[in-house]
């Protein structure tokens, strides 16, 4: 047995498996200072460029996670840094009170690489699909006062703040903060009949993910969005796609929607778009555009300066270097990898679109193999028992995917 000197772990060196976790020290500083909202995994990251990261003891880790679905262009791309630096020393903040250019150039750009005419900014996912569903009832209310209620997707997940946990369709992350919003149903996921059903006059909304992510990364199909919008059409309701992790390139084309050729009315977006600096954006075409006015709603941090330079850099990073494009290529490569031998044995279904791939393994032991994986310098998503989530960068190359499923048989 060997311990690393600084950071986290015992490991044996036959198998690579974690035998003890983090040292003494920095578990009880962290017990003592920080809020205990996530379980986390024994290491300390203190660097990272490009597809990689380095823990504290100087190992190098292959980033297959990306900070869930965050860092599209990788680790501290060059042109984003630059960007950051460059804004940071001309102007950081000043409020929405005022116009600043920053905010300017980004919504336009949005607006030309996507259907939508106009963008609220904010700070999060969570965020833009509150300000989402504030959209969608106050357009109800312009019709009906009985027009409120709002459709979302079983096993959905839309974020943690009250409207957007209401909006998640899990009770898992829901029943210690009841009673939530009034006026949501759910549906099941791909289910067309469940949601003719459920869409009535007195719906304002139908909220979907175009690929339910958090829940294992399962993409709708096809008759399923279309239903939704004309569905949305034929009773005045707003369709609202959550594009927080689909967003920004991560599905091998700009937004999911484009897959499936059906346009939603309000957008939202977040994760990618600044690749690792907090920003979110809720986009929004025809009536949807213009429903909120001044005092409606607002962000103290929303699109400040320095978070719309860096995300106008990602979109930049991504047209430059044809990201898109090697995301479709790099996601079937991986794909097609999985579906080899002798990983292939060990899993009963591998469901992908672009870079957000999921695999379902035989054996229920999806968080031995992401610390396995983890020991053995590779960063993945278990998801429950049984699930693995894969949201590599948009960099990253064959060789990248080699070395990821090299070290994906080793602990299979």
């Amino acid at each position: 047995m060997t311990t690393t000197s600084d950071v986290k772990y015992t490991m044996n060196t036959e198998t690579g498996q974690i035998a003890s976790i983090i040292d003494a020290e920095k578990v009880r500083a962290d017990d003592e200072y920080v809020m205990h909202t996530y379980g986390r995994l024994p290491v300390t990251f203190v660097r990272g460029s490009g597809v990689y990261v380095w823990d504290s003891d100087g190992k190098q880790y292959l980033d297959f996670l990306a900070g869930i679905a965050v860092n599209g262009v990788g680790h501290c791309h060059p042109r984003v840094v630059r960007a950051i630096q460059e804004q940071a020393e001309t102007l950081i903040h000043t409020s929405n009170l005022y116009y600043t250019a920053p905010m300017t150039r980004l919504a336009r750009k949005l607006s030309e690489i996507s259907d939508f005419e106009k963008t609220f900014f904010c700070n999060s996912g969570a965020e833009a699909n509150e300000a989402a569903l504030k959209i969608a009832r106050k357009h109800g209310k312009t019709k009906s006062e009985s027009k409120f209620k709002i459709v979302t997707a079983k096993q959905s997940f839309h974020g943690r703040t009250l409207g957007s946990l209401t909006a998640t369709g899990q009770p898992k992350y829901q029943s210690s903060f009841a009673p939530l919003l009034p006026g949501f149903d759910y549906v099941a996921y791909n289910d067309v009949e469940a949601l003719k059903a459920a869409v009535s006059e007195d719906t304002c909304a139908v909220m979907l993910e175009p690929v339910l992510g958090e829940s294992g990364v399962y993409p709708a199909h096809r008759e399923f969005l279309e239903a939704a919008r004309a569905l949305c059409d034929a009773h005045g309701a707003l369709l609202i796609f959550d594009e927080v992790q689909t967003g920004v390139g991560r599905t091998g084309k700009w937004w999911a929607y484009e897959h499936y050729g059906v346009v939603p009315d309000v957008m939202t977006l977040a994760k990618s778009l600044g690749s690792g600096l907090p920003i979110g954006a809720c986009l929004a075409r025809g009536a949807a555009a213009t429903t909120l006015v001044p005092g409606d709603h607002g962000s103290t941090y929303g699109g400040n300066p320095l978070a719309t330079a860096a995300a106008l850099a990602v979109l930049e990073t991504i047209e430059e270097e044809h990201l898109l494009a090697n995301a479709h290529a790099m996601g079937a490569y991986f794909v097609h990898r999985l579906n080899e031998e002798p990983i292939k044995s060990k899993l009963s279904d591998v469901r992908a679109l672009g870079l957000m791939v999921g695999v379902q393994l035989v054996q229920s032991d999806a968080r031995r193999v992401q610390t396995e994986a983890l020991a053995r310098g590779l960063i993945i998503n278990a998801i429950g028992d049984s699930t693995l989530r894969f949201l590599p960068p948009l960099i990253i190359t064959k060789e990248h995917v080699d070395q990821a499923i090299t070290i994906l048989s080793e602990v299979l």
